[in-house]
């Protein structure tokens, strides 16, 4: 009976007119305050929903995007931010001179003295952005992008340092940015990897396949990797199964794979599995047509460098093309390296010694077919939805080494332009000290850079995540803010 009372009375206490016009009361609080959040884009999401049999199939983003893909240019070995786009006249009036308070040793041993940007620099386009003559054609550029100039990175050694770029993080096993946008966005064809990285004539960056790799992703994420002098290896079926051979073992293949899926139902493993040879098998239709660049105009040819005497040169602006291609194809992430292994500069941009030798070959071989890729996008209407990041993995110090006529590492202030989509035109965003030797105004990080081209894909880098180890893990960890002042 007291207990009956007491159900009685909770019952009562439950259903009485205050307690309902209180409850009420907090629930359209509650109500409004979601919706305001959600109007902010402050609402936490849910994960992609990632149909097993369709993963690259296009999702929708958190918000209405201004770019529906990217090419991201990676300057392999770390480009001279001094050498490039940060113009620094201090430190030609102090060449030769020792800096004051300045690290007495650097990643590879003692300093030397500041010494002058190896290229004269001189103002192009209406905004008048100082360029350096080493990249003459970027230089015409500089009307059309937005410039961060305060770059910091959280490893001064190559293949850590790569990997932050990459992936938000100095270790191993993380999701590659071109990863995570694929997880998030799937892509608009079905025909060609979501994720292509098309690695340098010269091989590949030292961090190699950290730079397209899916970490802890589902492995259909990862980048694939293949270039218009080196095609996607054995993609082609033996002559002898060539013609109705082929086609009847596709038929064949297909049914068995169908009766097994049914058997199976809900084997998301299973399914995905097919939908990778199912990629695998549009490719060998789709791959050579993309990569076969004869249809080219000779006037396309010549305006990229492609006809170029200089092999490399020549081979990276076909590559070049090969990014357009994809591009225009619905690829959504193309991620073109300029740049190979490391070598201390003989094969990318790492300058420890006879810097101004080794830019001046590497200089050739990127400035032209670069700049030719942003023109082409421009003038065929895709820069309208695509961004265009040029990026390395950090910068090089004011003075030389002792004893070299190179720069050491340096993580601690370095250079980044975007271009296209959503982007700001003729802005130079933050600065270096006097001698380009750290960020002092307006500094910014990799997560920085990172989030800002999430957003203009239309994600928040915040909700977008992958639970691994208990953890919802993100791009850029726990860091990381939109760079709003180079947005349109």
């Amino acid at each position: 009976m007291n207990t009956l009372n007491s159900l009685s009375t909770a019952g009562r206490q439950l259903l009485s007119r205050r307690g309902f016009l209180s409850q009420t009361g907090t629930s359209l609080g509650s109500i409004a305050l979601a919706s305001l959040l959600q109007q902010d884009r402050l609402l936490a999401g849910p994960a992609p929903r990632i149909d097993p049999a369709r993963p690259h199939a296009p999702r929708q983003p958190h918000f209405d995007a201004k770019a529906k893909n990217v090419v991201v240019i990676f300057c392999a070995g770390g480009c001279s931010q001094l050498e490039t786009f940060d113009y620094k006249p201090e430190l030609t009036k102090r060449d030769g001179t020792p800096l004051k308070g300045g690290p007495a040793v650097t990643f590879q041993g003692p300093a030397g003295n500041l010494a002058r940007p190896q290229y004269d620099f001189k103002p192009y386009g209406e905004t008048g952005k100082m360029v350096s003559d080493m990249v003459p054609h970027m230089g015409e550029l500089v009307d059309d992008i937005s410039f961060i100039h305060t770059l910091t990175s959280k490893s001064n050694t190559h293949g850590p340092a790569e990997n932050f770029l990459s992936t938000g993080f100095v270790l191993d096993g993380f999701p590659s940015i071109g990863a995570w946008v694929t997880y998030g966005l799937g892509s608009e064809s079905q025909d060609l990897p979501a994720f292509v990285a098309i690695p340098d004539p010269r091989g590949v960056p030292q961090a190699s396949v950290n730079n397209w790799g899916p970490g802890f992703l589902p492995a259909v994420f990862q980048g694939t990797p293949f270039s218009a002098s080196n095609p996607i290896q054995n993609l082609q079926a033996p002559k002898s199964f060539a013609g109705a051979k082929d086609l009847a073992a596709r038929d064949l293949l297909k049914f068995i794979n169908e009766d097994h899926l049914e058997r199976h139902p809900g084997d998301g493993n299973l399914a995905a599995r097919i939908a990778s040879y199912e990629l695998a098998a549009r490719m060998q239709l789709s791959v050579p047509k993309i990569s076969d660049l004869t249809s080219e105009t000779p006037e396309t040819l010549k305006a990229y460098g492609a006809d170029s005497p200089n092999e490399i040169k020549a081979g990276y602006a076909k590559n070049c093309i090969l990014a357009r291609r994809l591009l225009e194809n619905g690829v959504r992430f193309v991620q073109l390296f300029n740049g190979a292994y490391a070598s201390a500069g003989r094969l990318n941009w790492d300058g420890h010694s006879k810097l101004k030798e080794q830019y001046d070959v590497h200089g050739e071989i990127m400035d032209q077919p670069s700049a030719a890729l942003f023109k082409d996008l421009k003038q065929r209407g895709l820069l309208e939805e695509t961004l265009v990041v040029w990026c390395t993995e950090f910068g090089r110090m004011p003075m030389f080494q002792k004893g070299a006529k190179g720069r050491d590492h340096n993580p601690l202030g370095f250079t980044a332009w975007l271009g296209g989509a959503g982007i700001k035109p003729g802005v130079s965003y933050g600065e270096t000290d006097e001698l380009g030797f750290k960020a002092v105004e307006n500094v910014s990080s990799v997560h920085d850079l990172n989030a800002t081209i999430l957003h203009l894909l239309g994600m928040d880098h915040e909700q977008l995540t992958f639970q691994h180890n208990g953890l919802d893990r993100r791009l850029t960890d726990v860091h990381g803010h939109v760079i709003d002042e180079i947005l349109t």
